[in-house]
């Protein structure tokens, strides 16, 4: 292994100082940049695929431009064919869960609270259920228009929305041009790698994209298959809020195990409340339980592999320190980050255990 000088130690220790600095400052306005950035990354092997699976069938490769563009017409046509089937949906069962917040809360404190006293024997004066029915009884009247109220909440504050359609624009914009020119900005970052040590950083390089992979781009299928798993389970056992439940453990999923239980335990809440039937349960434990066998058996070994190496519970802290120390940038960059690091660190590992000062006897 290649030894660093003292001086360039501190050197990297500033340069990495007051980048994390410069990136905390400029927090608020990097998130476009960065989404964008994620996207072009999860569409750089699509458009590669594309521009070699045209090549034979023409007399010269297809240009970059070409490939991309079609990457994002197809991504286009998708997303908006899911915003105009989902997202009706999802507002209708929000909207749904709202309006009869107040008949669960009547339901929890006539039934469930008397029984968690006669059983449990805690102190019911606690729940203070009456003020939360209230408070869904007075501002959620019209419970059905729940996605007219947040678009015109969010159109009432002229910085707000200017704000969101700004997002809205630069995305797309921005992940085009690195998308278009991802290859060239990898290469030119790799004639600029010190000479010195290129062998390690392009193995680290390589590691560290193949754990980036199979989380990025495997678990979000995976994330996707089992919320429509878990939402079409749920609504052919006729939960009202199948789809809102469904998308939920879906959405939550990226934690091994944390996407069933919140999906089980909110499901189970759910059908209690809408049926009142014990019984019930059965099928909604039937149905995740399907989810969770179809997840470790057939598309986490198919889709993810065993590569990423990511505890839980480094996942749920990296999440939540990446959003508690830069907001919703911290979200997006926390699980990436997290995985690079655990490529340095099991090279750290290695060369610690190859070292003298592990191996050399006391």
């Amino acid at each position: 292994m290649n030894q660093i000088s003292d001086s360039q130690k501190w050197m990297i220790l500033l340069v990495i100082s007051i980048s994390g600095y410069v990136l905390y400052l400029l927090s608020p306005v990097l998130m476009p940049f960065f989404a964008a950035a994620l996207l072009a990354y999860l569409g750089d092997p699509i458009a590669d695929r594309l521009e070699m699976k045209f090549q034979p069938r023409f007399s010269k490769k297809i240009s970059r431009s070409i490939a991309v563009t079609i990457v994002f017409i197809t991504l286009f046509v998708m997303l908006t064919i899911m915003a105009f089937l989902i997202l009706p949906l999802l507002g209708q069962q929000v909207g749904y869960l709202i309006s009869n917040m107040p008949a669960y809360l009547d339901h929890i404190q006539n039934n469930v609270l008397p029984i968690a006293t006669k059983y449990i024997s805690i102190d019911t004066s606690i729940f203070n259920l009456q003020s939360f029915k209230e408070l869904f009884s007075t501002h959620y009247v019209q419970a059905g228009g729940v996605v007219s109220q947040i678009v015109s909440s969010i159109a009432s504050s002229g910085l707000v929305l200017a704000a969101w359609l700004a997002n809205m624009i630069l995305i797309p914009v921005v992940t085009f041009y690195l998308l278009r020119d991802w290859d060239v900005l990898i290469t030119h970052i790799d004639e600029l790698l010190p000479r010195k040590y290129l062998h390690v950083i392009r193995k680290l390089a390589k590691e560290s994209d193949e754990v980036l992979s199979a989380f990025l781009r495997g678990q979000f299928v995976v994330m996707l298959a089992l919320g429509a798993v878990y939402s079409t389970g749920l609504w052919f056992i006729d939960l009202k809020l199948a789809l809102l439940i469904g998308m939920l453990a879906g959405l939550v999923s990226f934690v091994p195990y944390l996407g069933f239980i919140v999906g089980i335990v909110v499901a189970s809440i759910a059908m209690l409340l809408q049926t009142h039937d014990v019984m019930q349960l059965i099928p909604v434990v039937i149905v995740f339980s399907i989810g969770q066998m179809l997840e470790g058996m057939l598309l986490t070994p198919v889709l993810v592999g065993d590569k990423i190496g990511l505890h839980p519970v480094a996942v749920i802290f990296a999440v939540l320190a990446g959003g508690q120390l830069f907001g919703f940038v911290g979200i997006l960059l926390a699980l990436p980050i997290a995985a690079v690091l655990v490529v340095m660190l099991r090279y750290i590992r290695h060369e610690y255990k190859s070292s003298s000062v592990f191996n050399d006897a006391a």
